[in-house]
């Protein structure tokens, strides 16, 4: 699972679909891009909302990145992302192989909205696997990339995991 994380004055995704229908906006907070990949499982879900939930990227009195988004009163828009798993390193066109087939993604998607909520993050939300356009004011710029994968734990899973 993998999130690409950046710091907002405000965000907003509508649907084109539906006419350019506001699914999602906040102010000050994070957008965030969310892909789900194969073997990512309800682990990658707790550890990555607890990340997003716990950065401190805000600005304290002194001017430091050192405030959380609950510090600072902020919010989260999250909008799925199955293309953070595009694999471009054959030819001019990504491949998608790595990435979770639509009903485990948006099974794990949901998941990480009910976890961030649920760790008392006010969140909106885009429209999974809709045809969306998403805006945002970034504020610094602030972005930050997080795979669930490059945590300890779960590398050394697949290092006992590839011995066996």
């Amino acid at each position: 699972m993998r999130a690409c994380v950046q710091r907002v004055a405000s965000a907003s995704v509508a649907i084109k679909t539906e006419n350019n229908r506001i699914s999602g906006q906040i102010d000050r907070g994070f957008l965030v891009l969310l892909g789900v990949g194969v073997g990512d499982d309800e682990e990658d879900v707790r550890y990555l909302a607890k990340k997003v939930a716990s950065l401190r990227v805000f600005e304290d009195a002194e001017g430091r990145m050192n405030l959380n988004l609950a510090q600072v009163g902020g919010a989260a828009l999250v909008v799925s992302q199955f293309t953070l798993f595009g694999d471009c390193i054959k030819g001019n066109r990504p491949g998608f192989v790595d990435a979770a087939p639509p009903e485990t993604a948006n099974r794990l998607y949901e998941r990480f909205v009910a976890e961030l909520r649920s760790l008392g993050v006010p969140t909106e939300t885009g429209v999974f696997r809709a045809d969306m356009a998403v805006s945002l004011v970034n504020d610094g710029p602030v972005t930050l990339w997080i795979d669930a994968d490059e945590r300890p734990a779960k590398k050394a899973k697949r290092a006992q995991e590839a011995q066996n």
